[in-house]
């Protein structure tokens, strides 16, 4: 009975280290975070798209919450 205590305790220790371990955190070094700074790199979109994709989505199924769109019909008002 405690052999298995152990057991999971060391199975946990071990998952916990190997979590911390491998979350591929790196150094970036000073001559590469030029590359990462170009606007290719980042996930977000234009603000125009944004707000193209919340006048769509509130105007065709009224369904975009909190911006103020109409909704229902075609979108071309």
């Amino acid at each position: 009975m405690v052999a298995n205590a152990v057991r999971s305790l060391t199975i946990v220790v071990f998952a916990v280290t190997a979590a911390l371990g491998g979350s591929g955190c790196t150094v970036v070094k000073a001559h590469q975070r030029g590359n990462l700074a170009k606007r290719a790199m980042t996930n977000d979109l234009d603000p125009g798209e944004v707000r193209f994709g919340q006048h769509s989505r509130g105007s065709r199924e009224g369904a975009d919450g909190g911006t103020g769109q109409p909704g229902g019909g075609c979108g071309c008002n």
